[in-house]
């Protein structure tokens, strides 16, 4: 049964002298009763017996982490603690140079290959040991947790490893015992249990005595941040010695880790501004060696330590990210998205990287990245439409199984940028079923604002607009903060002006007047802004006096026009009662003689308010 019963592994610390190392032999499967846990001081050859009883120990383990079942038997386990093992020339034969030891371990593809090449071994270090524990958390733990718990956690082999680490971790080198804990916290195992506790409490007293270097302080900066989060008060600590090191120094990896420390514990960096400068300049000079990864997390730490005055390194990294956009991960590729945003950065080579990779990749994307990729589009008013066109066909196969916010994410910039898609038809035929379907499951301002986003390529939600002026739906508006702001009203208003106009048969709820505003808000992004300077422009050159013309004149019929004071308004309430008068229902739909009228009337001067 036991696949080491009758091998002896032999560890020792390679960071402690010889006569420091540690023999242990284990004949049978381990198991331990944490009352037996006290050291004894021994000579250089000393023996010490461990008996059990013949009963099952358990590790306790909260949600989210694997069970540790330890199988305790009714036999005397031996542990051999040797003194100086360096004087013998047998003990020399038994150890395996490292560098073969993990050229083979990284071979290795299952657990199973993993446990027979260590039970083949008489001796390992314990960086050797550890660095199993890393390969097989590679091989065995995916998204979904760990693919074979029972065979890789009641092995014996592991077992005694996680003895070994528990109950010698004073005496384990610094490498060997911070990968022990990355390892262990990637197999899930529970951070409550005296291994772990083990492993943590002697990292943190290494830490406090300042024996880490930048790499160790990084790899448990990292450990904390899994096992015990941002308000873990120790990454402070580590931070503080950190300030103390050559950043010059440092690997990609650990300028990386840092900023992550840095981004929870100082949101805003003011405490640790300076440290923050100087890790912004030496990162500039290696912004090329940086990994999609590394760009994706320095990135994001960026955005979230406001750090905008660091122009010269966001600009190298939004420039360096264009290369990886087909080898960024989804979340990686939110962040690098989030960050073009919040910095106001605009690449159009990186454009032109997200219109080559996102059609050809959209139906393997998750949701909630092309809804960012849709909203840094609408954002930077980039009409992209091999974007937007590959965005209809996800939105029209996979919608069903899409959050009320990714669904909004995918519609809504179709209506800010005012494009209708090849595929329009299909699209909102599947927008309308899903409306009927999940109405009631869609907060009310984004419920409101993705109808809003249809009226303006002329969809009109003539179905739903009895719900959206029903005194119930404005009071779930007027509940979610920030209420019935100018936005709202500005939105409501133009939904009731338009079905008005638009749609004479339509005899449900109207708006209140106390809903209605006067006049629409224009911000400077809209796209009707530059429209109406065109106008102006034209009308200018054409008529040669300001005086001619007025500006941004509502019409009867709600259209804001650029009125010519020699009667040139375009009153076309009659004709629209007249075409729609037999209808008696409408979907979401746009004759092309409405639109063609439209475009016409545009070239007059008159144009539609947009509300983005």
């Amino acid at each position: 049964m036991a696949l080491i019963s009758r091998k002896s592994f032999q560890f020792y610390s390679s960071s402690t002298p010889a006569s420091r190392s540690i023999l242990m032999t284990l004949s049978k499967s381990l198991s331990f009763i944490s009352g037996q846990r006290k050291p004894q001081n021994c000579s250089s050859v000393a023996m010490r017996m461990l008996c059990f009883k013949d009963k099952s120990q358990y590790m306790y383990c909260r949600k989210n982490h694997v069970q540790l079942r330890v199988q305790s038997l009714s036999v005397n386990e031996t542990v051999h603690l040797c003194g100086d093992a360096g004087s013998s020339t047998k003990s020399n034969n038994m150890w395996m140079d490292e560098q073969l030891f993990f050229k083979k371990l990284n071979s290795l593809c299952t657990s199973k290959e993993i446990f027979d090449f260590l039970s083949s071994l008489e001796a390992m270090s314990d960086t050797m040991a550890s660095g199993a524990l890393q390969r097989i958390s590679e091989v065995e733990v995916d998204d979904s947790g760990l693919k074979n718990p029972e065979g890789v956690l009641e092995n014996e082999v592991f077992r005694a490893l996680c003895f070994q680490f528990e109950f010698e971790s004073s005496k384990l080198s610094n490498t060997g015992l911070l990968n022990a804990l990355q390892a262990l916290i990637k197999l899930r195992i529970d951070p409550q249990s005296t291994l772990m506790a083990s492993l943590l409490s002697e990292g943190k007293e290494r830490l406090g005595k300042g024996q880490l270097t930048v790499k160790n302080l990084c790899a448990l900066g990292e450990s904390l941040l899994e096992l015990e989060g941002p308000s873990c008060a120790t990454l402070e600590e580590i931070v503080n010695h950190m300030q103390e090191k050559d950043i010059e120094k440092w690997s990609p990896r650990e300028m990386v880790m840092v900023y992550k420390m840095l981004q929870v514990t100082v949101r805003k960096g003011e405490r640790y501004q300076d440290l923050l400068n100087r890790l912004n300049s030496v990162t500039l000079n290696i912004v090329s060696q940086l990994s999609p990864k590394f760009t994706s997390i320095i990135l994001n730490s960026l955005v979230v330590l406001h750090q905008t005055q660091a122009v010269p390194l966001i600009t190298a990294l939004c420039k360096h990210s264009v290369k990886h956009i087909p080898y960024f991960t989804g979340d990686e590729l939110v962040n690098v998205l989030e960050a073009f945003l919040y910095f106001g950065h605009r690449e159009e080579i990186f454009t032109e990287a997200l219109e080559t990779h996102v059609p050809k990749s959209i139906f393997t994307m998750h949701p909630q990245t092309v809804s960012k990729v849709m909203q840094y589009c609408c954002q930077k008013m980039i009409l992209s439409k091999p974007i937007f066109d590959a965005a209809a066909e996800s939105f029209i196969s996979d919608a069903d199984r899409f959050t009320t916010d990714q669904i909004a994410g995918y519609i809504i910039p179709f209506g800010t940028l005012n494009y209708l898609p090849t595929s329009a038809s299909s699209l909102f035929r599947k927008l309308e079923t899903i409306l009927h379907a999940r109405f009631s499951h869609f907060q009310p301002r984004t419920l409101l604002k993705l109808l809003h986003s249809c009226v303006l390529i002329q969809r009109y939600p003539v179905n739903f607009l009895p719900k959206i002026f029903s005194p119930y739906f404005l009071q779930q508006l007027q509940a979610q903060p920030p209420g019935l702001d100018r936005i709202v009203t500005s939105q409501l208003t133009q939904l009731f002006l338009t079905v008005t106009l638009e749609c004479p048969f339509y005899e449900g709820p109207k708006l209140l007047p106390k809903y209605q505003v006067k006049a629409f808000l224009m911000p400077p992004s809209s796209l009707d802004v530059h429209l109406l300077k065109r106008v102006k422009t034209g009308l200018l050159y054409l008529l040669k006096k300001r005086m001619y013309f007025a500006s941004e004149v509502s019409t009867p019929y709600f259209y804001t026009v650029e009125k010519v004071n020699w009667n040139t308004e375009l009153h076309r309430g009659s004709e629209m009662r007249k075409r729609h008068g037999n209808l008696k229902e409408m979907h979401f739909q746009s004759p092309k003689e409405e639109q063609e009228e439209k475009r016409t009337a545009m070239l007059l001067g008159i144009c539609t308010a947009s509300l983005y």
